[in-house]
């Protein structure tokens, strides 16, 4: 399973991620949209996105040029307007073990993974203590920034 997480001028941006037939995730409704400073509304976001999993959607139209469900929430336009003040993790599970994926800014594309910064769990952490961890880094990048 994988979920991103979007962090963008206060707000974590929580999409559904949809397994594409051919393989890859791909952003999709619903969306929660919750300030970084909340951090029970953070969880919950998080949480109840885990829960819904990877829900399997069709591949896209390759003519279909519509921006990402993220640029409605965010009141942009365009990817590029969200890319620009925008940072993002994403959250990996595989047999009940967590690890937090760190993405680096890579313009004009949007970001590019970095496995060096990869947080792996031990086994036995829970989905709770997980999420409670990707908090602790986006309030911090938050204080950082």
């Amino acid at each position: 399973m994988h979920w991103q997480l979007y962090l963008r001028m206060g707000f974590v941006y929580v999409p559904t991620t949809a397994m594409v037939q051919r393989g890859f995730y791909q952003i999709v409704e619903p969306v929660a949209v919750v300030p970084v400073s909340n951090t029970l509304a953070v969880h919950r976001a998080l949480a109840e996105t885990m829960e819904r999993g990877n829900p399997k959607v069709p591949a896209p139209d390759p003519s279909d040029r519509t921006p990402p469900a993220l640029t409605k929430y965010a009141g942009v336009k365009t990817w590029s307007s969200f890319v620009r003040n925008a940072s993002v993790w994403g959250i990996d599970e595989h047999e009940g073990e967590f690890k937090i994926l760190v993405y680096r800014g890579d313009p004009p594309k949007g970001w590019t993974r970095d496995k060096t910064l990869d947080e792996i769990f031990p086994a036995g952490t829970s989905a709770d203590q997980a999420i409670d961890r990707m908090i602790a880094i986006m309030q911090q990048a938050t204080r950082e920034r």
